[in-house]
């Protein structure tokens, strides 16, 4: 069995980690630390959990040697502060879920987490930087035509679910603001936009176009839902050609004909991918769930890598759908 520790487990991100794992066929949890709910319940603060653990929190670090791997779903900038200061035992895998390694720099250990794009490094790798959100609709949306040399300036609207911004109250998050409304929000500024150039330019290495991207907050708790258009003088059979042919090998994302709904990925790890094709535009539709494909399930889709575990192993889960 993987032996798993989870560092800043009161979050929505922590909450789906710690259904998944405790599910998962191959998991142990060892400890799942909180210094605001330590010695609490877990089901006190993820009741949906109620009846499927008995596991406290703790704000105790006395067990890292007895853990295989660890993830952090801790703030932004908290996972490099406890690195920084903390000795692992040397064998510990890490998976974080924050942005703080996800840029290439010199002395970053991390290998960027989307199997999609760097599955041969991960499988080889004992740091993981897990994507944004945000950053894996729009790039599962576009890497194929990257990766063909015939990507182009791109224009993105991503509408994500409110629990996107985390389980901290704020202005923009209150039921009676967010409720029978839409707003935008960083607009061509969104901090994912540096982590999906980077991919982009891993395949594409001379891409220098703009990425016009709206992120745009929904009334919905959780998902994502991309529509994303670009220049593409290939056919939309060749289109669809090109994108079956690129995710041949990845079993959670989706190329479909049908127009699909974000319900068809809510509470799963697939992303769904959708083409159209209008004079020399070609519209692409691209739907996760914020906190599985886009951070917990694809936090684990990595574990498994990492462990020589099949890929969807633990993460065969059922759409909501109605």
């Amino acid at each position: 069995m993987i032996k798993a520790g989870i560092i800043g487990g009161a979050g929505y991100t922590a909450g789906e980690l710690i259904r998944i794992l405790i599910n998962h066929p191959e998991v142990e949890i060892i400890f799942v630390h909180s210094e605001s709910n330590a010695d609490n319940n877990i089901v006190d603060v993820h009741s949906g959990l109620l009846g499927e653990t008995s596991l406290t929190f703790t704000n105790q670090l006395d067990k890292l040697d007895a853990i295989d791997v660890l993830f952090f779903c801790t703030a932004h900038g908290d996972t490099q502060r406890f690195l920084d200061s903390h000795s692992l035992p040397e064998s510990l895998k890490i998976i974080d879920l924050s942005t703080d390694y996800r840029q290439k720099r010199e002395g970053n250990p991390f290998v960027y987490g989307l199997p999609e794009l760097n599955r041969n490094e991960i499988c080889h790798a004992k740091y993981i930087s897990n994507p944004g959100c945000f950053a894996t609709a729009i790039q599962l949306a576009v890497l194929p035509l990257a990766n063909h040399h015939s990507l182009h300036e791109l224009h993105v609207h991503a509408i994500t679910g409110s629990t996107g911004a985390g389980v901290k109250p704020s202005s923009t998050t209150h039921f009676s603001w967010r409720n029978d409304n839409i707003s935008a929000y960083k607009i061509f500024n969104h901090q994912h936009l540096a982590e999906i150039r980077q991919s982009i330019c891993q395949l594409q290495s001379a891409f220098e176009a703009p990425i016009n991207f709206v992120p745009l907050r929904g009334d919905f708790a959780r998902g994502i839902f991309a529509t994303l258009y670009t220049e593409c003088n290939l056919t939309i059979e060749e289109a669809y050609s090109l994108y079956s042919s690129y995710y041949t090998d990845a079993p959670f994302t989706i190329v479909t004909k049908h127009n699909p709904d974000l319900k068809q990925v809510v509470n799963t790890n697939k992303c769904v991918i959708y083409l159209e094709k209008h004079d020399t535009k070609l519209v692409i539709v691209s739907m996760i769930d914020n906190l599985l494909k886009g951070a917990s399930g694809q936090a684990v889709e990595n574990m498994n890598l990492i462990f020589g575990l099949k890929q969807t192993t633990g993460l065969q889960l059922k759409s909501i759908g109605f």
